[in-house]
């Protein structure tokens, strides 16, 4: 039988629909794992769409060379990219392991092609999607749905966050057999105490006290009105505490009319100090952001959220977490002990579990360099690397 050598040099073609410098948990694990796969010494193209016509149709990123598909129309936050397929022909073939990144309306399609081509196709499944209510996103849950399990059983094999979160997905429970939790990549830069400063004196955290920080899109599914409905609850105890929101929070992609339902309420917080909107915020901001919160929420309602990397980025500046209970997104505060769990879609719960970290905060401490060695990109990159050799050796 003939010897297969296995290059410790891998071509790796990533693909997905949305990439920097859009903003999203997806689209920052991607970056980040690209990245250190590219330090690792390999070489790694990411396929994705030209979701904004100023964005270069191809440029190179931190050493990641990044190719972008012209896009024809939009249908709910997905994309349609005529050429996608063709790019996607050329590429696999032209590569060692195809990744995938999910959801992804494309998928089967990228998977097929390195099937046919003999590449390992491996899929990161980062969460279930449950769009809005409306006989129209219903269809699209569908279409979704049935591309992701043609997906899923086309590619070789499946990576997703936690146990936890595979044990309780429709999808992944499907593909026990081809399926392997590694973490995500989590990575901040460090700031200066200068840096913190700064931040403290422009957003008034040193006098606004308790800080609540929540860092995601202005959407349905991240329960913005439960920690809303939470905050009378929280200000009768400590009336100067305000929310600190960090991420997009304007002309979010279908959710304009969950926007307008929240301002009001949202406004009246801002006009007596106890909400503000930060905006998109770079790694640099963020990591100025987490020294300058008391505690963080992530109150999301549905298995879109399956893990919440901002908890960890949280964690490793000593600041614990209030998540809700979700499959997957309760694991870092179960993990490593900082923060507390509140029940799904219960401000009531939600208030009671800030404040009893806010009242006891010594209690929720964590090994931080333990915590900020599980989630070393160039870890998580090493765990890729494994499967990918293992994948290529059969």
């Amino acid at each position: 039988m003939p010897c297969v050598i296995i290059p410790c040099f891998m071509k790796i073609l990533t693909v997905l629909t949305y990439y920097r410098p859009h903003t999203s948990g997806l689209t920052i694990y991607a970056e980040r794992l690209a990245r250190a796969l590219v330090k690792r010494g390999h070489q790694v193209t990411v396929m994705t769409t030209q979701y904004d016509p100023s964005l270069a149709r191809e440029e190179q990123m931190d050493g990641v060379r990044v190719v972008r598909i012209p896009v024809a129309a939009r249908v709910s936050k997905g994309v349609l990219a005529p050429a996608f397929g063709l790019m996607a022909t050329k590429l696999a073939w032209e590569h060692d392991i195809v990744q995938l990144h999910l959801p992804q309306f494309d998928a089967p399609g990228v998977a097929l092609r390195a099937r046919l081509f003999g590449k390992p196709a491996v899929l990161t499944y980062h969460c279930d999607v449950q769009l809005p209510a409306g006989m129209f996103n219903r269809l699209v849950n569908f279409v979704l749905d049935f591309q992701n399990n043609m997906a899923g059983r086309l590619a070789h094999h499946i990576v997703t966050y936690t146990q936890d979160y595979a044990d309780n997905s429709p999808f992944l429970s499907r593909y026990k057999s081809k399926l392997t939790p590694i973490l995500p990549p989590v990575e901040l830069p460090y700031p200066s105490p200068q840096v913190v400063s700064a931040f403290a004196d422009a957003h008034r955290t040193k006098e606004c006290k308790p800080v609540i920080g929540m860092a995601a899109r202005l959407a349905s599914e991240k329960g913005v009105e439960i920690l809303l409905n939470a905050l009378p609850i929280i200000l009768k105890k400590y009336p100067k505490a305000q929310v600190l929101f960090a991420g997009t929070y304007q002309n979010v992609m279908g959710e304009q009319a969950y926007s307008d339902r929240l301002m009001p309420r949202i406004r009246e917080y801002e006009i007596h100090g106890h909400w503000a909107f930060l905006g998109n915020l770079d790694p640099d901001q963020m990591a100025a952001f987490y020294p300058n919160l008391d505690v963080l929420t992530v109150p999301s309602l549905n298995s879109t959220e399956a893990f919440g990397l901002v908890q960890i980025e949280a964690m490793m500046n000593g600041v614990p977490s209030v998540p809700s209970a979700l499959p997957g997104v309760r694991r870092p505060v179960q993990m490593h002990g900082m923060g507390l769990v509140s029940q799904i879609g219960d401000p009531v719960s939600l208030a009671e579990s800030i404040l009893s970290v806010l009242d006891a905060p010594q209690k929720y401490h964590g090994d931080l360099e333990a915590i900020k060695r599980s989630y070393n990109p160039d870890s998580i990159a090493q765990e890729y690397e494994k499967l990918f050799q293992r994948l290529l050796k059969r």
